[in-house]
């Protein structure tokens, strides 16, 4: 069965909940558009300049390539879908990316995925 990229990235029952976590962090509520960069989009839209927002595209960016490589052990590894590895994947990918682009990120890895919503309210 194929599916169209906005199903599996963003509308699919099992991954939608991970979207509302993420939305969470911020206090952001409101229904997801049907198209990819409309949902980027409206992911950043209303978060401040700065870092805040520089973590959050980057947030969207680790959550989407996560669910990507969960898809294909499922497809490819006949491993089954688990919400909770895509967001310690997610999150442990946006860490490695802040550790090297963010010249004064020192968190160290366990107190980042311990406290996630405090990183995006930076």
């Amino acid at each position: 069965m194929e599916e169209d990229t906005e199903h599996l990235f963003f509308h699919c029952s099992k991954v939608i909940p991970l979207w509302w976590e993420s939305l969470s962090w911020v206090n952001y509520v409101g229904p997801f558009p049907q198209n990819p960069k409309q949902h980027f989009l409206q992911h950043i839209h209303g978060v401040t300049q700065g870092v805040r927002r520089d973590r959050w595209r980057r947030w969207w960016l680790a959550l989407t390539w996560s669910i990507w490589q969960q898809r294909n052990k499922i497809i490819f590894s006949d491993d089954t879908f688990d919400a909770n590895k895509i967001m310690d994947d997610a999150s442990f990918l946006l860490w490695t990316w802040l550790r090297n682009l963010e010249k004064d990120f020192n968190i160290s890895y366990n107190h980042w995925s311990s406290n996630l919503r405090s990183g995006f309210v930076y």
